[in-house]
């Protein structure tokens, strides 16, 4: 490390300023988007697809603080996901709720914060220790802004591609409804409606439950003192891996279906091998038709979440999956529709592991500049 350079805590150069406490009463199905914990996601951006909403007029002068801006790197206070770091891009007006603070850099290059805190090596510190506590390098102005000109690129690549996976995924639901719930699929015309317990359906579809179209498995629970250190995720109960082990039991693409805790029925499409642990999973041992099963479960995800029983520890159980109504398209139907979105998926997973393979080599390349291993010029 240069003599020009020093060190000293997320604390002296930056504000951390926590969410507002808005009341249960305040919270609305539409209006301003408020982001929360679950917002927060575990590739580092901040979701507000699904986020809860206040009204427009509760936005006093009092609340300005609290309204975020592209680029503001927000921080996960509390729970199991406490020091995650997320960076909201957004051209909206958006609420910051408790629970979550706003990392504001004063004293030193915002982009080279957003380096340093969302690499890997420092969010494993922010798991274990206060985070404003965190014990950061600081280069002069002008290094640090080299270093954050150089990290950024990686930064802007990573996005790009998470903007195309995001309206890939978009297609694929846009062209689930158009088929299942709409029924406007290829030669629909042609086909009469019928009535059912569950509305008009094309006729010859038939109404059944989901455990009779697919067998639903029951992850196997493993615990931190028993895994084996690897690179192989253990689902869990949360909305990110729990940990880490060094082999799977199921090979992606997986869907999993948390069984337990604040997030039991979270819905989840893994496009590498993982170990489920405490959760229910779906993968081509049960289905070639895994996408679409897939895109069923993330259309219900409500319903899902509503299966949850127990109030100390929520939980939503394979069996009680099993008994969600579900239709039977005809087989041909079904292939056709598989067809089309599972190039839609293969290009997913190419640019998720684009998207991993950037975030490694930025992870691997921050500590090699901060340590002096790579130097830098200021121009």
């Amino acid at each position: 490390m240069s003599k020009a350079w020093h060190k000293g805590v997320l604390r002296d150069v930056c504000r951390v300023i926590p969410g507002y406490a808005f009341k249960s009463r305040d919270w609305r199905n539409e209006g301003v988007p408020v982001v929360k914990i679950k917002n927060i996601r575990e590739d580092s951006t901040v979701d507000i697809s699904e986020a809860d909403y206040v009204a427009e007029d509760l936005i006093t002068p009092k609340l300005q603080k609290y309204i975020l801006h592209d680029g503001d790197i927000l921080v996960a206070m509390t729970g199991a996901t406490a020091g995650k770091v997320g960076r909201i891009r957004t051209n909206r007006k958006v609420l910051l709720n408790q629970r979550v603070a706003k990392i504001c850099p004063v004293k030193a290059d915002k982009d080279f914060i957003w380096a340093v805190v969302s690499s890997h090596e420092y969010q494993q510190k922010f798991y274990n220790l206060a985070f404003e506590g965190v014990e950061i390098p600081l280069p002069p102005d002008s290094i640090q802004k080299r270093i954050a000109s150089i990290l950024s690129a990686y930064d802007e690549l990573i996005e790009n591609s998470q903007r195309r996976i995001k309206i890939l995924e978009e297609m694929a639901r846009a062209l689930y409804r158009e088929w299942f719930v709409e029924f406007r699929f290829p030669g629909h015309e042609s086909i009469p409606r019928v009535q059912s317990p569950l509305g008009e359906i094309p006729k010859g579809w038939e109404v059944t439950t989901l455990g009779r179209l697919i067998e639903i498995k029951k992850g196997k629970n493993i615990t931190k003192d028993t895994i084996r250190n690897g690179t192989v995720p253990v689902v869990a109960g949360g909305l990110a891996p729990a940990y880490f082990h060094d082999v799977p039991n199921t090979r992606s693409p997986v869907i999993t279906i948390s069984a337990s805790g604040a997030n039991a029925g979270f819905v989840n499409l893994y496009y590498l091998d993982v170990w489920a642990s405490d959760c229910s999973y779906i993968d081509f041992s049960a289905t070639p038709h895994v996408f679409y099963f897939y895109l069923w479960l993330d259309h219900r995800r409500a319903a899902i979440t509503h299966l949850q029983r127990g109030s100390a520890q929520p939980h939503v159980y394979p069996k009680d999956l099993a008994l969600l109504e579900a239709l039977r398209p005809p087989k041909g139907c079904l292939d056709a529709f598989t067809s089309l979105v599972d190039p839609i998926f293969e290009m997913i997973m190419r640019l998720t592991a684009q998207v991993e393979n950037l975030r490694r080599t930025r992870d691997l390349l921050l500590p090699r500049i901060l340590s002096g291993e790579i130097e830098i010029g200021d121009n």
